[in-house]
């Protein structure tokens, strides 16, 4: 666990606990880590999830299916983002999302009741680490809001300068890397790919945008 404590201190659920809180944390929270190839699903769409997850390494996306098997990325996540939050506070056992990995993993499973119920121990990170769980919720909800704020817009054009405003603004510089592959974007957008590339590359020429595989300037 030692080898894991600079990216769970840098994680926003353990934000504000000392270092000796977390490595007596290691011996009061129910945790397990699993390793998971590219491409691979952590849970699917009406499994029950009863723990949350902190990403230790790679990259993850939350994902929405149809029965066809079109896919949405809901958000993408990073080494030190926690997933399963809402589902396990909610006692929601019919979750509808699917989580898969967009490159080989390592993934810290915590368990939910363990986290926020007083403990034998008597640990005083359990008040903090509630604050700090709670506070994420809300971040993902605003997350969320501006992703509909995206969706929104009519044409694909309108989709993919929405999206990269905001990246631009929450960057703070015309010049910033997206989390996503071109397919990644695509379904991030719900646009095809397609017609997505065709209209990256129109922009580019109307000098809207400059643009080598997930990096981007705005012009």
């Amino acid at each position: 666990m030692q080898k894991y404590l600079d990216i769970l201190k840098n994680s926003a659920l353990f934000s504000g606990i000392d270092t000796k809180d977390l490595i007596n944390m290691f011996k009061c929270l129910l945790m397990n880590i699993k390793t998971y190839e590219k491409n691979s699903y952590i849970l699917k769409a009406s499994e029950p999830l009863v723990e949350v997850g902190i990403i230790l390494k790679g990259r993850v996306n939350i994902i929405k299916e149809d029965y066809w098997g079109n896919r949405t990325i809901l958000t993408t996540l990073s080494t030190g983002d926690l997933f399963g939050e809402s589902f396990v506070c909610t006692n929601i056992n019919n979750n509808c999302f699917s989580i898969v990995t967009a490159e080989k993993a390592e993934i810290m499973f915590l368990n939910y009741q363990k986290i926020t119920s007083p403990c034998q121990f008597a640990c005083n990170f359990h008040s903090k680490i509630i604050q700090n769980m709670l506070l994420l919720i809300a971040k993902k909800n605003i997350q969320l809001t501006t992703k509909i704020d995206h969706l929104s817009q009519k044409t694909t054009r309108e989709k993919i300068l929405s999206y990269l405003s905001s990246e631009a603004l929450k960057n703070n510089n015309n010049s910033f890397t997206i989390p996503f592959n071109r397919q990644e974007l695509a379904d991030f957008l719900s646009v095809e790919r397609s017609a997505m590339s065709a209209e990256l590359s129109r922009m580019q020429k109307d000098k809207l945008i400059t643009y080598h595989k997930n990096n981007f300037t705005l012009l």
